[in-house]
């Protein structure tokens, strides 16, 4: 089968490999119909993520049909069309029973599939914890209408909840890529009093205005003004950071209320610095990543009543034979790209 493999860093290609077989009883083998490529594969393939395993098959963001199950697997059957989560837990160790699946204990918790064992930008993929890592697709939701509940929605739906976004708020969203769009969806689903979004991507800010015209924005070099002319306390009450840029932190903490939140979504190329003298007496709450995909049931559940809507992100589609060029577009942000859907095999 053709798989898209981290070869050595800076570079992916599109090689041939055996079709992954079951390893464990709680593994499952998804034949994998949509993938979808992420930022953070990026930061694999530049070297950012020191944990990713040369040789790996990349890819964390698929949907598909499960083609078989291990003995122990009792909540997908072969057959059921599935997402699959960006993270595998075992559902039994305490930060699993806490809710906390990123920090699941087992030696293969956290984000493995496409990091340290081969994940999904290909035909077949193996899954393992398979009743905790696949959520059937109900019968009215398309693939395409599904294809993010597993990572970047999964955050976003994450990053709304751990917010404790009230509709008396004023939330500041900062960043407007796919995550920060998904990050958009789950807060309005808060019904907060105002939203602000800060991007300074002039195809970005139309994609707002268009799909979300009661939302309003703002350029980074006036959002501090923006947020407090549109604010009743002296900034933001929630802030939630989705850019991950060198200056994107320091802008999320400035434009918070005293006594605020600050939800730090983005993930970060390089450290980033709390000067404490300065936000003395702001009694900041911050919080922050990896995401705890664990809701991924309600996801769809949101889906299928029309509460949520994520298609319009897919500005582009290609087969996996050319997913060299998906990559391309992606990764040099052209003609208007928010995310690419990879027809990894027919049905």
């Amino acid at each position: 089968m053709l798989a898209y493999t981290y070869t050595e860093q800076g570079r992916f290609e599109l090689i041939e490999k055996k079709k992954p077989v079951l390893l464990d009883p709680k593994d499952a083998i998804v034949k994998v119909t949509l993938a979808s490529i992420c930022t953070s594969d990026l930061h694999i393939k530049h070297g950012s993520v020191p944990r990713a395993v040369l040789g790996i098959t990349v890819g964390h963001e698929m949907v598909g049909i499960v083609e078989s199950v291990g003995a122990e697997v009792k909540k997908v059957k072969p057959g059921d069309r599935v997402t699959v989560n960006v993270e595998t837990f075992c559902g039994e160790c305490f930060f699993c029973r806490k809710g906390y699946v990123n920090n699941c204990t087992d030696k293969n918790g956290g984000w493995a599939l496409g990091c340290r064992i081969d994940g999904g930008q290909t035909e077949y993929v193996r899954v393992p914890f398979a009743d905790q890592g696949l959520n059937k697709i109900p019968e009215r939701v398309s693939d395409r209408q599904a294809l993010f509940v597993g990572d970047v929605l999964a955050t976003g739906f994450w990053a709304a909840r751990i917010s404790e976004i009230t509709e008396e708020d004023t939330v500041l969203i900062i960043g407007a890529g796919p995550t920060g769009i998904c990050t958009l969806i789950c807060v309005m689903l808060k019904h907060p009093k105002k939203i602000i979004v800060c991007e300074k991507d002039e195809k970005r800010i139309q994609f707002i205005k268009e799909h979300y015209p009661e939302v309003l924005v703002t350029a980074p070099e006036n959002v501090k003004e923006f947020v407090l002319d549109n604010s009743e306390h002296g900034g933001a009450d929630v802030v939630l950071e989705v850019a991950g840029t060198q200056t994107t932190f320091r802008t999320a903490w400035e434009c918070a209320r005293p006594n605020g939140i600050v939800t730090v979504v983005a993930l970060y190329d390089e450290a980033q610095t709390l000067p404490l003298p300065e936000m003395y007496g702001k009694n900041l709450t911050f919080k922050t990543g990896g995401v705890d995909g664990c809701d991924c049931e309600e996801i769809l559940n949101l889906i299928e009543a029309g509460k949520i809507d994520t298609e319009p992100l897919i500005t582009h589609t290609y087969p996996l034979n050319e997913i060299d060029a998906a990559y391309e577009l992606f990764e040099g942000k052209k003609d208007g790209v928010m995310k690419v859907a990879v027809e990894c095999s027919g049905l």
